[in-house]
């Protein structure tokens, strides 16, 4: 559950393109070393900002979501993904782990709080992290709304494909008619092979079922895809999916609570299709105060240009209501 790189329309709503103010590497759990940097005013809010996936990584166009004036920003990339290594491994990686690097990160900058910015994997994140830790945050600004249920485990696999036939039928005939009554496992079993032939294949037919059912109207970069970030992704997502996220039935919602108290603005497109908004109504109404923010023209990707407006304006309003 990832966001590509934007179209000519969200090119005008976002921030221009700022360089890295900082970047570095942290060492974590061996064998995992993470890429990090940040952007913005050093003394401005602090924001950390999630990836989706997982496995997806960062780009240069998500520095573009934050007013490099008023915010200080760190961006780094998810175990296995990115600019971090290993690339695409899977061992010491799970959704403890990702919160623990989080932590970590936070300490070696020296940073006390902060706003915490995650869309589709990174709304889960966020909400793990934030239940995990919630005096270190300011507030949310979620987008895509992902809470690791098996029921939207099973909906990315079987579901969304009654919107996107098309896309469906590549992904399940790329498998054998054998495999097919088992996506998940099936995938998984080639994505998980040391063998470039076997893996390799499997992740970009993978990330290309994804990425055609990202947007309400299609957006050239997404259609293009990133070759060379398809075995992360991929490799990941079933990793994770396959785990059931690291998570107890329902613990997100479950424990909401521990955060609810802080401010929020969940960002949904109403024709998402890899995260329907039914799962972002569901986190609205049991968070007490939060705002909802629904785009009307738009689906999943963070990129599409009203989503991308509305992010731009979500930080904006938290800006003025958080307590720092």
């Amino acid at each position: 559950m990832k966001a590509g790189a934007g179209d000519t329309v969200s090119e005008r709503v976002l921030f221009p393109s700022t360089a890295a103010r900082r970047s570095g590497n942290l060492e974590v759990d061996p064998p995992h070393r993470i890429y990090w940097e940040l952007i913005g005013n050093p003394d401005g809010i602090p924001v950390v900002f999630l990836h989706g996936g997982p496995g997806s990584g960062i780009s240069e166009a998500h520095r573009r979501f934050f007013d490099p004036d008023r915010f200080n920003v760190l961006l780094f990339d998810q175990r296995g993904t990115g600019r971090s290594t290993p690339v695409a491994e899977l061992n010491g990686n799970t959704t403890q782990d990702l919160v623990a690097d989080i932590e970590r990160l936070r300490e070696h900058l020296g940073i006390e709080t902060w706003i915490v910015f995650g869309g589709s994997w990174g709304s889960t994140l966020a909400l793990a992290y934030g239940e995990a830790h919630p005096e270190r945050c300011l507030g949310f600004v979620l987008r895509g709304i992902f809470l690791g249920t098996d029921p939207e485990i099973d909906w990315f696999l079987h579901g969304m494909g009654t919107f996107f036939p098309e896309a469906k039928r590549r992904f399940e005939q790329f498998l054998p008619e054998t495999e097919r009554d088992d996506l998940l496992g099936s995938y998984h079993a080639r994505l998980v092979a040391a063998d470039p032939a076997i893996h390799q294949p499997a992740a970009e037919v993978w990330a290309g079922y994804e990425a055609a059912c990202s947007a309400l109207l299609p957006l050239p970069a997404l259609a293009a895809g990133e070759p060379g970030r398809a075995l992360s992704l991929a490799r990941l997502e079933a990793h994770y999916f396959r785990n059931r996220i690291f998570l107890e039935p329902g613990q997100l919602l479950r424990d909401l609570g521990r955060i609810a108290h802080l401010p929020a603005i969940i960002v949904q497109g109403r024709y998402d299709v890899i995260c329907p908004i039914a799962t972002a109504e569901m986190l609205a109404h049991a968070w007490p105060g939060s705002e909802f923010d629904i785009v009307p023209d738009a689906g999943h990707s963070a990129m599409e240009p009203g989503i991308a407006r509305s992010l731009v304006a979500a930080m904006e309003r938290i800006r003025t209501t958080i307590r720092t």
